[in-house]
């Protein structure tokens, strides 16, 4: 029994090979895929957390996932265009192969903290991306967590991730979706301005939300004080923290905030255990 379950435990050093389903452009620097593992199991991962993508001769780059576990089958993510890896992640089609690690990191609690309570989530920009995973289980597990109010921001309409699932969001029961951009066009028609400026038509009960927040640096300095007027506890409050992360399992040192590995304890944080750490907004 013991050497069967061993043979179970997978290499976190070692890609697995899985297949493209789906290469979508979402905006001119985001193309949204979809994976299926070729060993036919499930990813198994839990919102929040991520994987290392490896691209033959190209390298690897941590990237996180963007659809939650109760959507089986396959995984989804996001690729922003920013260096070698995501560029020729950019020029994949369905049917080219990837190597994957992972999953990776900590994550939202789902399964913890949020049970039973209203949840806020605060996304910028491609903060949304791995916020969407948690989104998504929250949803589709409706009857084990409160009121859902769903905040985000971008600098331009034409930045607007997940278009046509924000809509049916706004429609779910007990759901409340607000969205601003910092800057309109012609056609836009909604909320202009940063996300903070969409705080104040929130309605909510301080003692029973767990509000999860995930965005640029600057995003988290501003959002994170507004909480605190609002009456949020930071024992309350979770943030998911962009690094320059590579290995993905705290071997390289590239992700370090004063001796915490991001790719270990993170990338999810209970706000209340950075505290003492000011470098992690940074």
């Amino acid at each position: 029994m013991a050497r069967a379950k061993e043979a179970q435990v997978t290499d976190i050093y070692r890609p697995e090979p899985a297949t493209v389903l789906q290469a979508k452009p979402v905006t001119e620097m985001e193309i949204a895929f979809a994976f299926r593992l070729d060993s036919g199991r499930e990813l198994g991962h839990l919102p929040g957390q991520f994987v290392e993508i490896s691209i033959a001769g190209m390298g690897e780059a941590p990237i996180s996932i963007s659809s939650s576990p109760t959507r089986k089958g396959s995984f989804e993510m996001v690729v922003r265009r920013v260096g070698n890896v995501s560029g020729a992640m950019h020029r994949l089609k369905p049917g080219d192969k990837v190597g994957i690690r992972g999953p990776f990191g900590t994550h939202f609690p789902v399964d913890g903290a949020m049970q039973g309570k209203d949840v806020l989530f605060i996304c910028g920009g491609i903060g949304f991306v791995p916020v969407r995973s948690a989104i998504q289980y929250v949803l589709d597990n409706r009857k084990q967590f409160g009121r859902v109010t769903i905040l985000y921001g971008t600098k331009s309409p034409a930045e607007r991730l997940f278009c046509d699932e924000t809509v049916a969001w706004a429609k779910a029961e007990a759901v409340t979706y607000i969205e601003t951009v910092d800057r309109g066009d012609p056609k836009w028609k909604g909320s202009v301005g940063v996300i903070t400026t969409l705080l104040p038509k929130v309605k909510l009960k301080p003692a029973d939300t767990v509000v999860i927040v995930c965005g640029p640096p600057i995003m988290y300095k501003f959002v994170l004080i507004e909480l605190q007027n609002m009456g949020l506890r930071r024992e309350q409050v979770y943030v998911s923290l962009e690094r320059h992360m590579k290995c993905g399992v705290g071997k390289c040192g590239h992700c370090q905030i004063n001796g915490v590995y991001v790719c270990q304890k993170g990338p999810v944080f209970r706000y209340s255990d950075l505290t003492p750490i000011p470098e992690a907004f940074r």
